[in-house]
């Protein structure tokens, strides 16, 4: 799809307007179930199980096959072949097999036991409620206490080691000064992105095309066909925009496949979306944890010893396992440090990567554990984390690539006016109290192999093209400004085409990794071309750009400060109706083996609580945040607000509700499961402190993605806890867990 923007060049950093936006806001974008395919498609309704654990013991279809409008009930019994659910073990979870109707096992509640097709989604609806299925209830396996967890999981999400030390915890804790001893409790939390998770797919006997909503396109085609038994070259995924995916559309789930079961069976298109209420169920949630921590300091505050243990649950035969201790591990120096994960195998729907695995509930539950501590030391918060800074990772010792944390909270602080903050501005109304609240955040930073193709035309144009995606973040604006900002090109004469599997192969979205890593790529792309322009217009190569400007091919010669020239007409006659192409990939380079690296942020709140209702208002959010250098700091400031909002929900409104009972969701709809909305949120305000990092990658940025959620919630926390005097360690923070503790203070 061709995304312009302006006759005028960007430079790398300005605020540029998303490129996608009139698009989008035009209604042009098509999303995944909105393509229009020559044959209008059949429509899927999923049948889903009632119970979390169990066998299908059979299935009468016959009603619904009768239906009117009905063309078939896919269910175990007459499905295409597929590989067996999980398989092969060796393969990570984004490429093993994700059949579905393969067999009658039942892995969670809400688990597609059958899948109606029909002509309108009206048909399928009614018919799929004439299918009859008898199920035999095996005992439902959840986790509700921590001690539930034993099992030490291969590896945390991101390849951290399960467990991670340095020192001697125990001497440590045992020679402190002052201490605590603190569990904290998170619920389970959905993505809930805008876009529910749909999908077309088309087989015309031979190939398989699959429009869907995914963030990685590779390991998606990988997926798919090794679940169906197809070469991968058989297999083409389109998707050219994702309404926010957040971590739940990583990988390949039921609607994707069912689809494509669908159009293999009726060698039609056909079309699954998932109703709001199954997103719940049929796409990944965050687990619940429960978060011990004992943390020792000295008196001069000085902290002695950190001590994490994490528990959380792991849906069977699906190894993910959230670092929730990563924080713990990486954002405060002491003379010990221990973090471990647990984790209790669970009859539960997919439980995966939520935006900021690990970071954003450790930090929830860490961040508000040090506040605690710098109360009952008596000492400023603020002042408290920056006396703990460390000079080196502390459980590596390796050296960080940059570390502006501290910079960070002292600039938050100075713009918040944090000094100033008791100074006639608390409990100075008779229903209201006010309090403030601070805490850090650390983010891994990462950089993955990716690929991009750039094509200059004879016309003076560039064709940037990569499977690479667009989840709302910003890729489509990113590439265009990197090479607007390399050749000083007009951005109306840049087209970026992404989301397509044909293209070469990126990093996909998410980890926050996808612009520094697509866009490293990118800026490698444009050297590549810049060389290639130079050999044929000029017979010459050198350092210095050429400029595409008009109808203009210019290069500056900086050696002997002199300009070259040729007319695009030049440029034409040589390729003859061709173009110049090349291909660039990178790959992590040495700073990641050599320095350990993050990107940063100091979170600041004011809160007013009622005494009377115990209702928490949030009337202020400041972040800033230090993330190399910034590629674009109007996506990047949102990519944070957003970020920031997301942490109050964590704070004070979001939680899934589990029915014990039977393993279900009960609150799956956005009336029950609670998101932070308008009126809800006070004024959100985000700076910069810029600091390129080139250890981190060619661009000199970090990720940013999901740094304006770490933090955040406790943020939040803190100040309700220095409102009140009252401190509530299982989130989110809501009325009733205040009212108790107003009469117990």
């Amino acid at each position: 799809m061709t995304i312009t923007n302006s006759k005028a060049s960007f430079s790398i950093g300005q605020a540029m307007n998303r490129t996608d936006g009139p698009a989008k806001v035009q209604g042009q974008a098509t999303y995944a179930a909105e393509h229009q395919l020559d044959a209008k498609p059949l429509i899927g309704w999923v049948v889903t199980s009632k119970v979390a654990s169990g066998q299908i013991e059979s299935i009468d279809a016959s009603k619904a096959e009768q239906s009117e409008g009905v063309s078939a009930v896919l269910n175990y019994t007459n499905s295409p072949a597929q590989l067996q659910f999980g398989k092969p073990e060796d393969e990570g979870r984004f490429t093993q097999s994700r059949a579905m109707l393969n067999d009658t096992k039942i892995r969670y509640f809400g688990w597609p036991v059958a899948l109606v097709i029909a002509n309108t989604l009206e048909q399928a609806r009614y018919a799929a409620s004439l299918v009859e299925v008898k199920v035999r209830a095996d005992k439902v396996t959840l986790f509700t206490q921590a001690e539930q967890a034993q099992q030490t999981p291969d590896e945390l999400d991101g390849g951290l080691d399960a467990d991670a030390s340095a020192g001697d915890i125990a001497s440590a804790l045992a020679g402190s000064d002052q201490s605590i001893n603190v569990t904290y409790q998170t619920p389970s939390q959905v993505s809930a992105a805008m876009e529910p998770h749909a999908c077309i797919a088309n087989y015309d006997g031979t190939n398989l095309t699959v429009y869907t909503s995914i963030q990685f396109v590779a390991t998606a085609v990988e997926a798919i066909a090794t679940t169906l038994n197809m070469d991968k070259s058989k297999v083409r995924i389109i998707c050219p925009y994702v309404g926010g995916g957040f971590g739940s559309k990583l990988g390949v789930h039921a609607e994707t496949i069912l689809a494509c079961l669908g159009a293999i069976h009726m060698r039609c298109p056909v079309k699954v979306v998932a109703t709001r209420r199954q997103v719940f169920h049929l796409a990944p949630h965050r687990g619940n944890s429960y978060q011990d921590m004992r943390l020792g300091v000295m008196n001069s505050g000085h902290l002695s010893g950190i001590e994490h243990k994490s528990y959380m649950p792991m849906a069977r035969g699906y190894a993910f396992a959230e670092p929730t201790g990563a924080g713990a591990r990486s954002t405060y120096q002491a003379d010990a440090i221990s973090s471990t994960h647990r984790v209790k195998e669970v009859d539960m729907p997919t439980i995966d990567s939520t935006r900021s695995p690990g970071d954003a509930i450790g930090s929830l539950a860490f961040e508000s554990a040090i506040d605690e501590l710098a109360k009952q030391i008596d000492m400023d918060p603020v002042e408290f984390r920056m006396l703990n800074m460390p000079t080196k990772h502390p459980i590596s010792g390796l050296p960080f690539s940059s570390h502006q944390l501290k910079a960070c909270l002292q600039t938050g602080a100075q713009k918040f006016g944090w000094q100033a903050r008791n100074q006639g501005n608390k409990d100075n109304d008779e229903e209201w109290l006010t309090g403030f609240g601070v805490a850090s955040a650390i983010r891994m930073n990462m950089i993955t192999p990716c690929s991009v193709k750039l094509e200059l035309s004879a016309a003076g144009n560039i064709n940037v093209s990569t499977d690479m995606t667009d989840v709302g973040t910003g890729t489509y604006t990113i590439l265009t400004q990197i090479v607007s900002d390399f050749f000083s090109l007009a951005t109306d004469r840049i087209q970026v085409d992404l989301g397509n599997s044909h293209s070469p192969e990126s990093c996909g979205s998410g980890g926050s990794f996808g612009a520094s890593s697509c866009g490293s790529a990118t800026l490698k792309a444009c050297k590549q071309l810049n060389e290639k322009i130079q050999r044929l217009c000029f017979s010459t190569t050198s350092q210095d750009r050429v400029i595409l400007a008009g109808q203009t091919i210019t290069l500056p010669d900086s050696e002997v400060n002199k300009t070259r020239a040729v007319q695009l007409d030049s440029l034409k006659q040589q390729l003859g109706g061709g173009t110049i192409q090349t291909t660039a990939h990178i790959e992590p380079g040495q700073g990641h083996e050599d320095y350990e690296q993050f990107s940063y942020g100091a979170h600041f709140a004011k809160v007013e609580v009622n005494k009377t209702t115990g209702e928490v208002k949030l009337i202020k959010q400041l972040g800033v945040f230090s993330a190399g250098r910034i590629l674009n700091s109007k996506t990047a400031a949102s990519q944070l607000k957003g970020g920031m909002v997301w942490g109050a929900g964590y704070a004070l409104r979001e939680e899934l509700y589990t029915d014990t009972r039977d393993g279900s969701f009960i609150n799956c709809d956005f009336a029950e499961y609670h998101l932070p909305v308008n009126r809800d949120i006070g004024e959100v305000e985000v700076h910069f402190i810029e600091e390129p990092d080139y250890k981190a990658c060619e661009l000199g940025s970090k990720g940013i993605g999901e740094l304006g959620i770490t933090g955040a919630g406790a943020a939040i926390a803190n100040a309700v806890a220095d409102a009140t005097g009252v401190r509530v360690r299982s989130f989110p923070i809501t009325l009733d867990k205040l009212f108790p503790a107003f009469e117990d203070s």
